[in-house]
Parts: C-alpha cells; sequence; structure tokens
C-alpha cells in the first residue's frame, strides 16, 4: 500500500513524500489526521542533515528567509515558531556557515536584521534538488497530474 506523507514547511511551501506501510489493515481504520501525522513523522524521518546538506529547521529558516527577503530575527523566530534563545544559537551556525549575515537595524539598534547570503541561497538549491529527487522517488507511482491534485488538496487543508 502506498501513502502519502505531508510537512508543512512554511504557507508556501509543503514537502510530500509517499511511503510504504506493512500494516495496511491499520491504516485501512484509521482517521485521517493519525494517517497525517504518521505519514508527517515518515517524512521527517527522511529528511536528514545528510540528504539536504543541513539540519531540517536550518533549511526552514533559510527557505523562509529566501522568500521573505531579509527580516528582523524577532520576525524570523515568530515566522519558525522557536524561542529567540534557540534562533540564536542557529543564526550562529548559519552565519558560521556563511549562509546568512546578521546586522544591526540602522532604525533600531536593538534589533537584528537577517538576510540570507549568496551561499546560503545555493545552500537552499542544492537542499531543494535533493528534496526533489527523494520526492521523485517517493512519489513515482503518482503521475504528474496525480501529483498536482495532491499538492492542491493538500494546500486547500492549510
Amino acid at each position: 500500500m502506498v501513502t502519502i506523507a505531508v510537512t508543512i514547511v512554511n504557507a508556501r511551501t509543503i514537502l510530500i513524500v509517499v511511503t510504504s506501510w506493512l500494516r495496511m489493515s491499520t491504516l485501512q481504520t484509521s482517521s485521517p489526521t493519525v494517517l497525517l501525522t504518521r505519514l508527517a513523522w515518515s517524512t521527517f524521518r527522511r529528511l536528514k542533515p545528510e540528504l539536504l546538506g543541513m539540519k531540517l529547521k536550518e533549511y526552514f529558516a533559510l527557505r523562509q528567509l529566501s522568500e521573505e527577503g531579509h527580516m528582523s530575527q524577532a520576525s524570523l523566530c515568530s515566522g519558525m515558531n522557536v524561542d529567540a534563545n534557540y534562533m540564536t544559537l542557529m543564526l550562529n551556525d548559519l552565519e558560521a556557515a556563511g549562509w546568512v549575515e546578521r546586522r544591526r537595524d540602522p532604525a533600531d539598534r536593538r534589533r537584528h536584521i537577517v538576510e540570507l547570503t549568496a551561499e546560503g541561497g545555493e545552500a537552499i538549491e542544492r537542499a531543494e534538488r535533493a528534496i526533489d529527487q527523494m520526492e521523485d522517488e517517493v512519489l513515482g507511482p503518482l503521475s504528474a497530474e496525480e501529483r498536482e491534485t495532491l499538492r492542491e488538496l493538500m494546500a486547500r487543508t492549510i
């Protein structure tokens, strides 16, 4: 049996993974919420740093910066639903990798503005190629039209 996993990256990006489950009888009796939860965990387990070239939360942060452009560190925290201490530690790692740059906001020196660097953009592109390849492997049984239908249905639910 083939099942579908959905991981919501942000309001505009959804990662979808199809995987096989051995216990079909369990899937036939489970609610959609249970199935989506199981499938999300299945997707999460596949998105290892070895595949992405970074941690999944780092990918989420870089992806949000690539969509929004520069933003305050506080806005990035809010958008990712993480606390300020965690964000500071993650940004330290991203900055050390050369993927983001932090600078003081000239209008308010208490705020930090975070911006994606060119190297960060390249890192996202590499991660997204890896995600696309993984999706092609797991969504192989679906036609392009079925994939688009699946994406549209999932997008309507969030």
